[in-house]
């Protein structure tokens, strides 16, 4: 019998995978493991807790956290007793987080750190409905969780949760999940229970899963991704392990061995970076394997159709290189999801043929989250698109501008207290309007060509595509991030911010004396490096997208400087105003 809320998932575990290992994080550079029975346990000491505090089904609780086993704890205690639950990004601004707070009228809030608790303490008066404060690591004055997890064990009450979790129905208000507010207000999809399961059911065999599995969890919680995903991975009893941080993937992949992760193109791209880098390090008949075996990986293409030629020589680059980049990601990786933006198809063929299979696939949080998902099927993946619409999900591209419209029982409520906003986004029909720009391939491949917001117009009437240039452009190691721009002005342009690490490396290995980030930033070589890269990459575009100018800035973006969101996206008009000069720096002079 199917499961109808996400709760559920706990009882079908105490037979399906009673594991001692299904969450686990560090916990002062040890590995903590949790078993099914704590993480039962405590769901329900969280739930009894919040009835005592005298929060009622309906309220609203906020998380404010990174990944950790406590998440989950706090996640699905809540969902027993039908409050349901608002998570938030750590590095939201203060303007950001009152409104959220004040929106969903949010009674408790647990966080995870000083930081967060001086941000509501200077708030305080802005937060009305804001009682209770719980914090996963200790803060004077502040209820640790653990005392709170204390409380609600002494005022257990399984008969109250069985008899809330009785009433909950599949259509209930699961989360309540705001966007980063890049156009305004933050806007809260309302996400129910039958949501997040309709789009559980159709991605179940997305991969022959097991209960012997182990996930490496690092995209933020918060985000509907990887918390599509944690559900996917509990439902399967895979034992989830949460990275300690971005810089400490690799290493926590060397101690866990996972068998599979989801990433975001920019992490991926970094590995990429790093197999790049040790390469380059090699010499003599090393690096002409190395530099043979990457030309072949970038020839790949899926179900043998290289030929049996390639596939011997894929052979032999296996034993001598492929094998040690699975390796360096614990030896037993069996899948790699991306999503979140557009993957460079370059990285797919690398990934593919290296023995990584990397399935790249496509959502929003308002479809919570697969729209479509390339299988590991024969005849059910192509490079460069997002695979296929998952089932129970309809998808046609509306016909005057290409924009992606989505029908099915993924597609969240509407937006929390704004329906304006709901019937903007959802047309009288029932479609979604995703804002993506996009194209079947073959009839049925779904194939993102861009955000109808990020696509511009140049002044010629021509429209350019800024993302699929900007994947071109990061294939050079000596830029770090870039955006191109050109709206209303005869050429596209580039801000381009360099890779000062990698040109670091560059100028050592050629005993060029490095000056300092700064005054480096400014060498004709790093100058010459990228120029170089630039005409290769226009030598690939339509006259009308070629970059006619660029300029190199020496400031990096960031989450928490505002220029890009949580899942590495870049918040393009926040960078325009930022750089106003630099564009009319561009711009300004004779075109």
């Amino acid at each position: 019998m199917k499961l109808k809320r996400v709760f559920d998932i706990l009882e079908k575990l105490k037979t399906y995978a009673p594991k001692s290992d299904i969450l686990n994080a560090k916990e002062n550079k040890q590995w903590v493991n949790y078993s099914l029975n704590d993480f039962v346990n405590n769901a329900n000491y969280v739930g009894s807790a919040l009835l005592h505090l005298g929060l009622k089904s309906g309220d609203m609780v906020a998380i404010i956290a990174g990944n950790m086993p406590q998440w989950n704890f706090v996640d699905y205690g809540c969902q027993q007793v039908a409050m349901p639950t608002v998570p938030v990004f750590p590095t939201i601004s203060n303007e950001d987080l009152a409104f959220v707070l004040n929106h969903s009228e949010a009674k408790a809030v647990f966080i995870s750190d000083r930081s967060l608790h001086q941000k509501l303490t200077a708030l305080k008066d802005k937060l009305p409905h804001l009682k209770h404060i719980i914090s996963f690591k200790n803060i004077e004055g502040v209820q640790s969780f653990s005392d709170f997890l204390e409380l609600g064990k002494q005022h257990l009450d399984l008969a109250k949760i069985e008899d809330i979790k009785k009433s909950v129905s599949e259509d209930d208000l699961l989360s309540i999940l705001y966007t980063s507010g890049t156009t305004g207000v933050p806007k809260g999809a309302m996400i129910t229970h039958k949501n997040m399961m309709s789009n559980l059911y159709v991605c179940e065999w997305i991969a022959p899963f097991t209960n012997q599995w182990r996930a490496l969890s690092f995209l933020p919680l918060n985000h509907v991704y990887e918390r599509f995903l944690n559900t996917l991975y509990l439902y399967h009893g895979v034992s989830i392990y949460y990275a300690e941080s971005f810089e400490t993937i690799g290493a926590n992949c060397q101690e866990i061995h996972p068998h599979l992760f989801v990433a975001v193109p920019r992490v991926l791209e970094r590995v990429l970076d790093k197999i790049s880098d040790k390469g380059e390090k090699l010499t003599g008949f090393k690096k002409k394997i190395f530099d043979w075996s990457m030309a072949l990986a970038e020839r790949y293409e899926l179900d043998g159709k290289n030929g049996m030629w390639y596939e011997l020589q894929r052979s032999i680059a296996d034993k001598l290189v492929y094998k040690k980049w699975r390796e360096a990601i614990g030896g037993e990786i069996l899948l790699v999801v991306s999503g979140g933006a557009a993957l460079n198809p370059r990285l797919e063929r690398i990934f593919y043929c290296g023995g990584i299979t990397l399935l790249q696939g496509y959502g929003l949080t308002e479809t919570c989250v697969v729209v479509g998902v390339n299988r590991l099927n024969k005849g059910e993946r192509m490079f460069g698109t997002v695979g296929l619409v998952v089932e129970n999900s309809e998808v046609k591209i509306a016909e005057e501008d290409g924009e992606i419209l989505v029908k099915g029982p993924s597609v969240m409520k509407g937006y929390y207290k704004n329906p304006e906003a709901t019937a903007e986004a959802i047309d009288k029909d029932g479609w979604l309007h995703t804002g993506d720009v996009g194209k079947f391939v073959d009839g049925k491949f779904l194939k993102i060509t861009d955000r109808k917001k990020e696509i511009f117009k140049n002044s010629a009437g021509k429209y350019i595509a800024p993302v699929a240039i900007e994947n071109k452009l990061k294939e050079c190691k000596y830029i770090e991030q870039c955006m191109v721009v050109g709206e209303g002005h005869k050429f596209a342009s580039a801000i381009i911010v360099p890779n000062m690490e990698k040109f670091k490396e560059y100028c050592e290995n050629r005993q060029i004396v490095w000056k300092g980030n700064d005054e480096m930033f400014a060498h004709e070589e790093l100058k010459n490096l990228i120029d170089t890269h630039i005409k290769k990459v226009n030598s690939t575009l339509a006259a009308y997208e070629q970059l006619k100018r660029h300029q190199l800035i020496n400031v990096a973006w960031s989450v928490d400087s505002g220029e890009i969101t949580p899942k590495l996206s870049l918040k393009r008009k926040v960078i325009m105003q930022k750089n106003a000069d630099v564009i009319a720096k561009i711009f300004n002079v004779a075109e």
